[in-house]
């Protein structure tokens, strides 16, 4: 990173002309009449535009007319850097490593980075590099002074799968329009999802992981759940099963070690090392390659998630962090107007809070027009055209450039690796001119470190201790089982008592049958003689006679004598 535009080389170190007696044949002054100085050239006026007064990052040198000139410097204002950007370019173009010197000035200028790695072949921006011939050219045709230098990272993977310090989120903190994205979820099934994340937020369910969510779906479908949102809207069976298929082969996928506690606090992100350098952040993905909806949607979630929590600082001399978002077509395939509105909000909004961010894929036209709209500074490498669709997509994209005083069409079919067509905005905000540029070598080693080397770093990081557990507490699924297993008791023991109940009826009334129908038992000899009907005529007369006399008694009168 420089100050200002003094790198001239001597004329013996390029080969090219420089001295104005003799004119330069790259458009510059052009000597005539003693005192006169002839009109600048296109290489000129491009240079000129890029000749800032304040701090910058020196990218490359300026080609023109097929020839490399290292004395007119392309360069981009350090305070521009949160303007957003694009790197684009096909495959094998050399935008891995034009991140990679892009990253090593911001960090050499105290500003963090943020980079994605998918391949996992950035993890050398933490070594120097080594010298070779190749390095050695390069850093000569564009005057450059190459020295090997390594710079502080830290370096994570999503939810500890592969090298790196775990990043995992909550799923409520992932949130429904992101889930969406990734479960592939249509318009009403993601506005149903938004729902059932409103219901657990209201009724203090926490969504901390996928077990979490399946538990509340499968609970608001239930008999049980089922009433719970009728008031706003509720809840389709048919619609239920879909995000539950969703969600079961997302868990297939590894999910489930993505979405959990502790979730990460990107502020992480944004810490300097030591020495003043910023902290370059490299998440490894080469682990997770294969789920490209996964990892490019959560990227956007630590984007999202730094936008929701950084306050509102302005313009700044530099930024506070530049997020390099790589892969970023497979961000925006298949995604939701929900979604696409989402991320077109984070980018215009999150400039204001000093975050930079860089989309990084093949064309321009992988990104949609109202995102591309946001980015203020390009660097296009190298495109094809084999096909006829490559033809179209050039044409394209040589249409999203200012007026440019090359035949652009032609030229990004030409560029070599390490070369590309370079606009930004100026320190004033204005674009700059076009500018085709041999981009300088990166000083950090171009190629992947150790995988010891690379176990040690993330063990020996602070963070590591912090992060390295995951932690499950009690949470939306536990409360859920908790209160069906208790309504699960309570039913059976209310079944049990009315089973007994029944039982105990059902036995009273069998004896009580049982009673009516017994056999009577034979009486005995006394009650045989009582029950007779000899016995009940004496007992009769008896009695008859014995009134008699009691009466007579009580009443005073004699007895007759005969």
């Amino acid at each position: 990173m420089s100050e200002s535009t003094d790198s001239a080389v001597p004329a013996d170190q390029t080969g090219d002309r420089t001295g104005d007696e003799t004119g330069d044949e790259t458009g510059g002054q052009v000597g005539g009449r003693p005192g006169e100085v002839a009109e600048a050239g296109p290489a000129d006026l491009i240079a000129a535009g890029y000749a800032f007064t304040g701090p910058a990052l020196d990218l490359g040198a300026l080609l023109w007319d097929g020839r490399c000139l290292p004395d007119r410097q392309i360069r981009i204002p350090l305070a521009m850097l949160n303007r957003h950007g694009l790197v684009a370019g096909a495959t094998g173009t050399g935008k891995t490593k034009t991140l990679q010197l892009i990253a090593e000035q911001l960090s050499a200028g105290g500003v963090p980075v943020f980079l994605a790695d998918i391949k996992g072949d950035i993890s050398g921006i933490s070594a120097p590099g080594t010298a070779n011939d190749r390095i050695g050219e390069r850093a000569r045709d564009v005057a450059q002074s190459w020295e090997p230098t390594g710079y502080p990272c830290e370096f994570y993977s999503l939810g500890g799968i592969g090298p790196g310090i775990p990043v995992r989120s909550t799923v409520t903190g992932f949130g429904p329009v992101l889930l969406s994205k990734v479960l592939q979820l249509n318009q009403t099934q993601e506005q149903s999802l938004g729902l059932i994340f409103h219901y657990a937020d209201t009724k203090g369910l926490e969504l901390i992981d996928l077990k979490d969510l399946r538990a509340v779906v499968a609970f608001l479908v239930s008999d049980q759940g089922r009433s719970e949102l009728k008031g706003i809207g509720g809840l389709s069976t048919v619609t239920a099963g879909v995000i539950l298929r969703a969600l079961t082969a997302f868990e297939q996928q590894g999910a489930s070690e993505f979405f959990g506690e502790p979730e990460f606090d990107t502020a992480e992100f944004l810490r300097t090392a030591a020495d003043g350098h910023g902290l370059v952040s490299v998440l490894e993905l080469p682990a997770v390659q294969d789920k490209p909806q996964l990892f490019s949607t959560f990227l956007m979630w630590l984007l999202a998630d730094l936008y929701n929590d950084l306050p509102e600082v302005g313009d700044l001399e530099k930024p506070k962090l530049v997020f390099f978002f790589d892969e970023a077509h497979l961000l925006f395939n298949g995604a939701s107007k929900a979604f696409l509105a989402s991320i077109t909000q984070t980018v215009r909004l999150i400039r204001s809070k000093g975050v930079g961010v860089f989309f990084v894929t093949q064309t321009p036209k992988d990104v949609p027009a109202d995102v591309l709209a946001q980015l203020g500074n390009r660097v296009q490498h190298a495109l094809r055209a084999f096909t006829p669709d490559d033809a179209k997509a050039l044409k394209a994209t040589v249409k999203t450039f200012p007026n440019s005083a090359y035949d652009l069409e032609e030229l990004l079919t030409q560029l070599g690796t390490g070369e590309a067509v370079i606009t930004v905005l100026s320190e004033n905000g204005a674009p700059t001119p076009v500018a085709a540029t041999r981009l300088r070598a990166p000083q950090s080693l171009m190629g992947p470190i150790a995988a010891p080397d690379l176990e040690q770093a993330v063990k020996s990081s602070p963070l590591y201790s912090r992060y390295a557990d995951r932690i499950d507490r009690e949470s939306a699924y536990e409360r859920i089982s908790a209160e069906q297993a208790a309504a699960e008791a309570q039913a059976e023991a209310a079944a049990a008592a009315a089973e007994a109940e029944k039982q105990a009826k059902a036995t009273e009334k069998e004896a009580a049958r049982a009673a009516r129908s017994a056999p009577k038992p034979d009486p005995s000899l006394a009650e045989q003689v009582v029950g007779s009907g000899l016995f009940r005529s004496l007992a009769r007369s008896i009695g008859t006679q014995l009134g008699r006399e009691i009466s007579r008694s009580i009443f005073g009168t004699a007895r007759k004598r005969r």
